[in-house]
């Protein structure tokens, strides 16, 4: 009698990076940190609503869609099926890495990922402005739009562009019902199909060398034992189902993400680190516990610099919030946090950090609350922890760092829960300290 195979025991390379707050938290540095050592570096969802910057050797890179490895030649980038993408952004973007002398031919593009279109973006605009001041805040970039037509399953997917008949018939089915809509509801003129489908098809000989089985080169180099990093834009809570709903976008920003927006397994990933702020910051409407409408917020964006790389959106800021930090830790299952812009809080004489909440009962919250109408009233508990008053973005390593910024960190990792072995004190990409463990 033959006997079932026994499962092989695979290390298995898969590290995701991933926002613990509402983005912005700087996960391109930490993910360009990595991707020197990754062979592939994997995109697994949102769209070109999510920048992220980095700073190589002086030169600043704004990245939309292209994944961050697209920087190392030693590194495939690669946009998952779970990602919109809006074709005439991403040549854009492409066009840019090779004025810049960055080979992005490499970038591999899933022949599954939804495409997104011009009367998604109108929809957006009109959404936004028909809900007013109940408006979720959304970047008007029609990611919204395309991701409910995913969800209507009548979406448009990259590899329709390959099949000219079939690409047609879908948008003129679509655009039956999108029209409709624009005229009807919003008085907006209709779109033509015959326009769209041309301008769309144009970009195919552009396209077509990029687009492949992504799901199949990534599961390639899993078997392979090479390392693969997933990358996630925007972060934990403006995930769809785990959010600040409805002020989310419109995927799966969490760890868990990766698995449908990659096309792997849960057992393919054996690393999780999540990106947080040294404060806590967020783009547009929703709850913000420990927001600062003061001269401390506004130092901290300042400082910060925040402002968005897409948008140019100023970022509401405020204390580091680790209920939230918590939550996103347990979410995630984060193995260990990386840490950004230690260096902007080095004036304050003093900082806080949210270690629960209150709300007018008095009832305190140790977790975050699943109500939105609580959500929305508590109040912050802090703790109060000495400044370091001096800059620290000189710093190599843990012990140039002042006693003041080395307690703040370990505080963190004792309210979080996991270690924090990566601390950015400054833009560039040798400015990141690793940290030792704890004892």
């Amino acid at each position: 009698m033959e006997h079932a195979a026994e499962p092989k025991e695979v290390d298995v390379p898969g590290t995701v990076i991933v926002g613990t707050q509402w983005g912005d938290e700087g996960k391109g540095r930490f993910t360009d940190y990595l991707a020197r050592e990754s062979d592939l570096c994997v995109r697994y969802q949102g769209g070109h609503n999510a920048g992220h910057t980095i700073v190589v050797d002086g030169e600043t890179f704004g990245l939309q869609l292209v994944p961050s490895g697209v920087l190392y030649e030693s590194t495939t980038p690669v946009i998952g099926n779970g990602v919109v993408v809006d074709p005439e952004v991403l040549l854009e973007e492409l066009d840019m890495l090779t004025d810049r002398g960055i080979d992005a031919s490499r970038l591999r593009l899933s022949g599954n990922a939804h495409l997104i279109m011009p009367y998604h973006q109108e929809l957006d605009r009109m959404t936004e402005r028909f809900l007013g001041k109940a408006k979720i805040g959304t970047t008007r970039r029609g990611i919204g739009p395309t991701y409910a037509d995913k969800a209507a399953r009548v979406g448009i997917r990259v590899q329709d562009l390959l099949d000219p008949k079939i690409f047609r018939e879908k948008l003129e089915l679509v655009l039956r019902e999108k029209n409709g809509v624009l005229a009807k509801v919003y008085n907006r003129l209709p779109l033509d199909a015959d326009e769209l489908a041309q301008r769309y098809l144009s970009y195919v000989p552009r396209l077509e060398p990029l687009i492949d089985d992504t799901v199949h080169l990534v599961h390639t180099a899993l078997d392979d034992g090479r390392e693969v990093l997933f990358e996630g834009a925007q972060a934990t809570f403006l995930d769809l189902d785990h959010g600040t709903y409805p002020f989310v976008t419109s995927s799966n920003p969490i760890a868990g993400g990766a698995c449908t927006g990659a096309g792997v397994g849960p057992r393919a990933l054996d690393r999780i680190i999540g990106v947080t702020k040294a404060y806590t910051t967020r783009v547009g409407s929703g709850p913000f516990p420990t927001e600062l409408n003061d001269a401390t917020g506004e130092l901290l964006a300042d400082r910060g610099h925040e402002f968005g790389t897409n948008t140019g959106r100023r970022r509401r800021t405020g204390w580091l919030d680790a209920v939230m930090l918590r939550h996103a830790v347990r979410l995630n299952t984060c193995t260990e946090l990386a840490l950004t812009k230690l260096d902007v809080l080095a004036p304050l004489e003093e900082l806080k950090i949210c270690v629960a909440y209150e709300d007018d009962t008095g009832t305190r919250y140790d977790h975050v609350p699943y109500h939105q109408s609580v959500l929305h009233k508590v109040r912050p508990v802090y703790e109060t922890h000495p400044g370091w008053g001096c800059e620290i973005g000189e710093a190599s390593g843990y012990d140039d760092l002042p006693a003041e910024a080395q307690s703040y960190l370990r505080r963190i990792e004792e309210l979080a829960g996991v270690p924090i072995p990566l601390v950015s004190v400054g833009p560039a990409r040798d400015q990141t300290v690793v940290l030792p463990r704890a004892a």
